[in-house]
C-alpha cells in the first residue's frame, strides 16, 4: 500500500523543519533573554504550527533549513515571537539559488517590546493618521502631536501618515518621528520581501498599517534605547559609580623591624641602690 500525497506531506513536516526546531531546542533557549526561557516550548510549538498554516513557508524552510534556523535564532536572541506581527517569517526569492527562503521582518510589536523592555520608557505611542483624520503637530512648538479621529466615519480614507514617540520615566517626551507617504515608499522599496518574486506575501501587501506602524516605530529606535543597549550602558553606569564610592586602599605602615643585638641606646645608668 503507498502512502497518500497527504500523508507524505505530513511525514516531511514531521521530519523536516518543525523536527529541526525541535532539535536545536537547547540552543534556541540558550540564546533567549532569560524572562523567554521558561516559554520555550511555547515558542517552538508556536512556530511548528506557522509552517503547517503556511505550505510557502513550509517549502522556503525546507529549500534552506539553514538560513530557516538563523532567522529563527535571530528572533530567539531579540526574545520575539516568530509567525507574529512581533517578527514576521516571510518567503523571500533568492535569485542565486533560484529558490525561496525563509526571512524574518521585525514587526512594529517587536520594535515596541524592545524599546519597554530596555526600563526606559513608561509608554510608547505609535499610530498611523488616515485622510479624515486632524492632525497637528510643530517641532519646537508641541510637546506632542495632536491627533483627533472622528470614529463615526465609516472610511476613514488612505493612510496618509505615521507617527511615534515615547514618554521617558521621568515625564520627558521623546523625539516624535513623523513619516508621510514618501518616507514610507523609501522604506517599502528597500525591503526585499516587497520587492521579490511573491510580494503578495510579504507584511507590506497582507498587514499595510501594520508596516506603516512598523517603520515609524523603527525610526523611534534611534532615539529611544533598546533592551540590549540599555542594559549595557546601564551595567557600565553602576560599575563605574562602585568604582567612585570604593575607597582607595590605605597604605599602611611598614612594620620596623630592631636587632636589639645591634642597637645601641645612650643613655644615663641609674642605680637602684641610690633612687631607694
Amino acid at each position: 500500500m503507498t502512502d497518500s500525497p497527504i500523508s507524505n506531506a505530513l511525514a516531511t513536516r514531521d521530519s523536516g523543519p518543525s523536527a529541526l526546531i525541535a532539535q536545536h531546542r537547547n540552543d534556541i533557549e540558550l540564546v533567549m533573554p532569560s524572562h523567554m526561557q521558561k516559554r520555550v516550548g511555547a515558542w517552538i510549538r508556536t512556530t511548528q504550527g506557522l509552517l503547517r498554516r503556511n505550505e510557502k513557508l513550509l517549502e522556503a524552510a525546507q529549500n534552506d533549513p539553514g538560513q530557516f534556523m538563523a532567522v529563527l535564532m535571530d528572533a530567539a536572541n531579540l526574545g520575539l515571537v516568530p509567525g507574529t506581527e512581533q517578527y514576521y517569517l516571510v518567503p523571500r526569492w533568492n535569485k542565486k539559488k533560484r529558490c525561496t527562503e525563509v526571512t524574518g521582518v521585525r514587526g512594529y510589536q517587536g520594535e515596541i517590546e524592545l524599546m519597554y523592555r530596555a526600563g526606559a520608557v513608561s509608554s510608547v505611542i505609535v499610530e498611523v493618521v488616515y485622510a479624515t483624520d486632524r492632525f497637528e503637530y510643530r517641532p519646537g512648538r508641541d510637546e506632542r502631536p495632536l491627533h483627533e479621529i472622528d470614529w463615526d466615519v465609516v472610511d476613514r480614507g488612505e493612510l496618509r501618515l505615521a507617527y511615534a514617540y515615547a514618554v521617558m520615566k521621568d515625564g520627558a517626551t521623546s523625539k516624535v518621528v513623523v513619516l508621510n507617504r514618501g518616507h514610507i515608499a523609501k522604506a517599502m522599496a528597500k525591503s526585499e520581501s516587497a520587492s521579490g518574486k511573491y510580494p503578495h506575501l510579504s507584511p507590506w501587501s497582507t498587514d499595510t498599517e501594520a508596516m506603516w506602524l512598523k517603520t515609524a516605530a523603527h525610526r523611534l529606535t534611534k532615539w529611544v534605547p533598546t533592551s540590549a543597549e540599555y542594559i549595557r550602558e546601564q551595567l557600565r553606569a553602576r560599575a563605574d559609580v562602585a568604582a567612585e564610592q570604593t575607597p582607595a586602599p590605605v597604605a599602611l605602615p611598614q612594620p620596623i623591624t630592631v636587632d636589639v643585638e645591634d642597637e645601641v641606646v645612650e643613655g644615663e645608668f641609674v642605680d637602684e641602690d641610690e633612687v631607694a
